[in-house]
């Protein structure tokens, strides 16, 4: 995934000095940048861009601060929710109270499907009966690389791959629309501008109280997860 550089006096036409960095003008900075990539539309996010801070003093810290207050401020569980299941039947997600989680944003049409339904199906099969569960959210948004219908992504999840572990309605990851779940995963585990799911295939694991430990990148191989998911498991 190719990676982006932005400076605030390009975004904003503003100069600012070396060693002098406006606490105003850098959210406006802010404000600007979340705005204009908050649209489940945005190029960025269907090309699978990211941003990086841009390199001023004491901007580090405070975006590194940000993941930290989100944390803090979030009281909530993922046992909070209710969602609907690929048949449009609402589930409660205090179901899943006491077992680890691995929520994952699928897609049947992007490069990553293969070896990512491939191995979370081996991995759910490995530690399903040791309280373990894998929670697929599809999403359309990055390349519209999930344009089926809900039945046409069970059959294709279910047939080809033998998933058996739950698939959910059809959601929206970014933008506007977000839906309630993937709002409190992101700010469970976010951080400068690091809210925004990035591709299909993100991965959150979630303990047996329902509270977000660790987020995956996209190209992060669900084998790789292992060890952490033994972890929660065994606490």
């Amino acid at each position: 995934m190719a990676s982006l550089s932005f400076s605030p006096s390009s975004v904003l036409g503003l100069k600012i000095g070396p060693n002098k960095a406006n606490p105003a003008t850098m959210a406006s900075f802010v404000t600007s940048i979340k705005s204009s990539l908050g649209s489940s539309k945005s190029a960025f996010l269907q090309q699978g861009f990211s941003l990086q801070s841009p390199n001023l003093p004491g901007f580090a810290s405070k975006a590194r601060s940000f993941g930290v207050s989100a944390r803090a401020a979030t009281e909530k569980s993922i046992h909070d929710f209710t969602v609907k299941d690929i048949d449009g039947k609402d589930v409660a997600l205090s179901k899943f109270k006491g077992k680890v989680l691995l929520i994952v944003n699928v897609a049947s049409k992007c490069g990553l499907t293969s070896s990512n339904y491939s191995e979370l199906t081996h991995v759910y099969e490995k530690y399903k009966t040791q309280g373990f569960e894998i929670l697929a959210f599809p999403c359309n948004q990055f390349g519209g690389q999930e344009p089926g219908s809900n039945p046409e992504i069970k059959q294709f999840a279910c047939t080809k791959y033998k998933a058996e572990f739950p698939i959910f309605d059809k959601v929206d990851v970014n933008g506007p629309s977000t839906a309630p779940v993937y709002q409190f995963l992101k700010s469970s585990a976010g951080g400068f501008l690091g809210d925004l799911i990035k591709w299909n295939f993100e991965k959150f694991l979630v303990d047996k109280n329902g509270k977000v430990v660790e987020r995956y990148q996209p190209t992060t191989s669900p084998f790789q997860l292992e060890k952490d998911i033994q972890k929660l498991l065994a606490a």
